[in-house]
């Protein structure tokens, strides 16, 4: 289409000629920020780690941590990202990806020179800024890199960051917590993303926005109104959203304090504790993403309300593992639960990508993505890990050690609404995609 070459010209590389992305340098792209995203998660998760040794250093409470792990990095990280998506709807991705990169990472070895608990939060608070600038703009990359029947499973991979990242900061921080100070884990993970910064900055080309469904018309832009407007009249997305908040309270309350959760309830040592958690999270959520998006683009490109009804059942099914988990008597039977239920309980992630970009026109991309993650972090990253540490202080008068167990147990109940907020989403999916007139059908509903 005139329109799309158009845009080819005037969005690709130095020569002015029309941009050409082979599948293999699609690849290699989402490789890139699939590794910005485990670096990501490294620096983000990492305080999980020592939330037991910065607690006692500066003589605070669970639900003083819970704010520090939860709010002080997920408020500004979702209020920072809406401005930062709409330049990425309008500017360069690759560039602004590559400025947030370098931006967090010297805000995480910054944290390792703090002083005082203030001067921690207030660190946190940039680390959230500087990650606000790498999700949004990398799924709307990610959506014009792969078309639509693919995007899931691309999408998928991408997510794996989160579990890649924090495999390795458990498994790092498990080792540097039992040998080192914790102000040395910081300053150690910080560096490394100064230099990856560039990698993405020189090797990333950005591609012409709908480059990957022939026909769209990227023309026209649009304003965050119009984003929120058209997302909030399609009673899917409402529905995805209310879920996937629902599942993250559970997800981002685990991430952040399970690590606490094993070394009080089972007396599991720190190196002990960062093994599994690194083996269950790295392979359970990977796994989960991964057969979540191929499942999702094989049984979606059947019938699209499966986007949602699959999420909707393999959530059910992670119930009764997650009660298992957090209330078995023993380590070995709490473990061997935490791997089934991790690996479903994360399944679902692709397809809210995937459906919220598919929901999206084409100048929304990445604002869509900013307003999802918005509303799924401050419930989730914010919300979670600081509900988790008010019940334990709540519970511990009574439960004493175990209290902790308690507190996330009664998380894991709103999988149930999830599982429901998934089931009402599928079955307004088919016609919410349908009534987008900038795609041909096929697009619509692949």
């Amino acid at each position: 289409m005139r329109g799309e070459r158009s845009e080819a010209k005037r969005s690709g590389p130095g020569s002015g000629a029309a941009m050409e992305i082979s599948p293999a340098y699609a690849n290699y792209v989402l490789g890139v920020l699939f590794t910005v995203y485990v670096i990501n998660f490294i620096d983000r998760q990492v305080l999980a780690v020592f939330i037991g040794p910065i607690k006692q250093e500066f003589g605070v409470s669970d639900t003083a941590m819970g704010l520090l792990v939860g709010f002080a990095f997920a408020l500004f990280y979702t209020f920072a990202g809406i401005p930062i998506a709409r330049w990425a709807d309008r500017g360069n991705r690759r560039s602004i990806i590559a400025l947030g990169l370098a931006v967090w990472s010297a805000m995480t070895a910054a944290c390792g020179l703090t002083r005082s608990f203030a001067q921690l939060a207030l660190a946190r608070v940039g680390v959230g800024i500087g990650e606000a600038a790498g999700s949004p703009p990398a799924h709307a990359l990610i959506a014009d890199y792969f078309p639509p029947h693919k995007r899931a499973t691309a999408l998928g991979i991408y997510a794996w960051g989160v579990y890649i990242g924090s495999a390795l900061a458990y498994l790092g921080g498990g080792y540097l917590r039992a040998h080192f100070d914790w102000r040395r884990a910081f300053l150690c993970l910080g560096l490394p993303g100064l230099l990856f910064a560039l990698v993405v900055r020189f090797t990333v080309r950005e591609p012409p926005r709908g480059y990957s469904e022939p026909g769209a018309d990227p023309a026209r832009s649009t304003t965050f109104g119009e984003t929120l407007r058209h997302l909030l009249t399609r009673r899917s997305w409402v529905y995805l959203v209310a879920g996937s908040c629902f599942l993250s309270l559970t997800g981002y309350g685990v991430l952040m304090w399970g690590y606490e959760f094993f070394g009080r309830v089972h007396g599991m040592s720190p190196v002990e504790i960062g093994l599994w958690m690194a083996l269950v999270v790295g392979i359970g959520g990977s796994v989960g993403t991964y057969l979540g998006g191929v499942l999702s683009d094989r049984l979606g490109g059947l019938d699209a309300t499966w986007y949602m009804r699959l999420p909707a059942i393999v959530s059910l099914i992670g119930l009764p593992f997650a009660f298992a988990f957090l209330l078995a008597g023993s380590s070995r039977t709490s473990l061997m639960c935490f791997f089934p239920y991790y690996l479903l309980s994360n399944m679902y992630v692709p397809a809210m990508f995937t459906i919220n970009q598919n929901l999206a026109r084409l100048r929304m991309r990445a604002t869509a993505a900013a307003i999802l993650l918005f509303i799924v972090n401050i419930v989730g990253a914010g919300a979670g890990p600081f509900v988790v540490g008010f019940l334990t202080d709540q519970f511990a008068g009574r439960f004493g050690g175990e209290a902790i167990r308690y507190a996330l147990a009664a998380l894991a109940t709103t999988g149930l609404l999830g599982a429901l907020c998934f089931y009402l989403s599928s079955r307004a999916l088919v016609a919410d995609l349908a009534r987008d007139p900038e795609r041909s059908r096929s697009t619509r509903l692949a």
